[in-house]
């Protein structure tokens, strides 16, 4: 073939398949190639359809370009319904096959992606690192040593490694942001309702939501325009925008308000040192460019009761699919009534966060966009959870996602970008917020700060 597909973005291979510079078969089979060096040691991939894959290759090959995904092969966080094959949501409990995809899943392939395989995450998602019983440690692969958070961990160490240029994950508290922020990656928490949850209602009560991982912010524009719907059924429905993602990426948003906040809005352990000379880094880009940068506080808030209460009833949700509570690690287990109480409450807790919204949001008519750390600090070793009870666990969990689960109990967009790079060589983040439904206003911002401080030219050294 002659083309070097290493590291290719989204739209640079559905461009080549469209050009006919290389096959979705090509594609596909330089997938498998890289998955099957890398995912032994790093444990991304928990299936791989590799006979699917590449039949549903062949097909489109032998067809006219479907859509804007033609042949781009896609990963897929085990939580979602892809048709055929186990929903296993990181745990042995689990054995039911889907008899049919996820909504997302069934919009990625009339675009003309190619399901290539489903990723590893911690046990139904409830801690931010990816390891479990069922399928171990999920490395980092800016060094193999380290996690790559969680819980979309899976997917992030596929798009990150080169496995994938893309994967769907989960955010219900930071489960895209999170893996993103410690994998050198463009992570999104869509406004809520934007994407369909089909076939559940919600995800995690009203704070879970799927999207893209990706290393390019053009690239999540694209995959986000494709998989933006709402179907009857779901719980929540998102205002419509007045343009496409990709449209917005490509113009400029005009002078704005952003003010840089560094401490966490709930407690927690504040930013270390270099996450936060990275985020004033970002701050000094942003004004660089024009926009009115201002450090502040946060508005009155305190999400702890409201988050921890969804959580529990959205894994009680989930545990309806598990074959017995046997199979569930024994964390999980010992969990089980902590949650059934807490599920009890989750209904309130909706209410007290829809309230808190309408007192939160005032802030947006003082700035436009609001920039934080997406975590205190760039990846932890491997092996958080050895050995740890519940509330052990809890300690070493909480203070991974203060900086992102607010933005889940409120419902608005947030999203983590790629801040350069700790002295020890592993990725550090910033996160940037806006107003509900102002996911065009965040992918500008975005773009921007990809522009002046790049990030998608640097690659793990596998």
């Amino acid at each position: 073939m002659g083309i070097d597909l290493a590291f290719t973005s989204v739209i640079e291979q559905a461009r080549l398949v469209a050009d006919k510079q290389c096959s979705a078969r090509d594609l596909v089979q330089h997938s498998l190639g890289v998955i099957s060096r890398l995912n032994p040691d790093l444990r991304a991939f928990t299936q791989v359809f590799a006979d699917a894959a590449l039949a549903v290759a062949d097909s489109l090959d032998a067809g006219p370009v479907t859509g804007p995904l033609h042949g781009v092969p896609i990963a897929v966080k085990d939580e979602i319904d892809v048709a055929g094959y186990r929903t296993c949501f990181g745990t042995n409990a689990v054995t039911h096959i889907a008899k049919s995809d996820a909504e997302v899943v069934r919009r990625l392939r009339e675009a003309g992606a190619i399901i290539i395989g489903k990723t590893a995450m911690p046990e139904f998602g409830q801690w931010p690192f990816t390891e479990s019983t069922a399928n171990g440690y999920t490395r980092n692969p800016w060094n193999r040593m380290c996690s790559t958070a969680g819980s979309s961990g899976g997917t992030a160490a596929a798009v990150a490694s080169g496995m994938v240029a893309a994967g769907l994950g989960g955010d219900g508290g930071g489960s895209i942001r999170l893996p993103s922020s410690w994998c050198g990656l463009f992570g999104v928490k869509s406004q809520r309702g934007r994407i369909s949850a089909a076939p559940n209602p919600s995800l995690w009560r009203a704070l879970g939501v799927s999207g893209p991982l990706t290393r390019t912010v053009a690239d999540s524009a694209l995959l986000f325009d494709v998989l933006a719907s709402h179907l009857p059924t779901d719980r929540f429905a998102a205002e419509p925008w007045d343009r496409t993602l990709s449209e917005a990426v490509t113009q400029d948003p005009g002078p704005l308000r952003v003010r840089v906040i560094e401490d966490p809005p709930d407690g927690g352990p504040k930013a270390e040192p270099q996450t936060k000379e990275a985020l004033r880094a970002v701050g000094v880009a942003l004004a660089g460019l024009g926009h009115d940068v201002a450090t502040g506080g946060w508005p009155p808030y305190k999400a702890g009761f409201m988050m921890t209460a969804q959580m529990a009833g959205g894994v009680i949700d989930e545990l309806a699919a598990i074959d017995s509570v046997k199979g569930l690690e024994k964390r999980t287990r010992r969990a089980l009534l902590l949650y059934r109480i807490l599920n009890a409450l989750s209904a309130k807790a909706e209410t007290d966060a829809a309230a808190a919204g309408e007192v939160f949001f005032k802030v947006f008519d003082e700035v436009d966009v609001i920039l934080t750390p997406t975590t205190y600090r760039h990846a932890l070793p491997v092996g958080q959870l050895d050995g740890l009870g519940v509330l052990a666990t809890s300690r070493v969990s909480l203070p991974i996602s203060a900086y992102t689960s607010i933005w889940n109990v409120l419902g608005n967009p947030a999203a983590a970008v790629p801040a350069g790079f700790s002295r020890d060589g592993l990725p550090l983040s910033v996160q940037i917020a806006t107003a509900p439904n102002r996911e065009p206003l965040l992918f500008q911002v975005a773009a921007q700060i990809e522009k002046a401080l790049p990030w998608a030219d640097r690659k793990p050294a596998l």
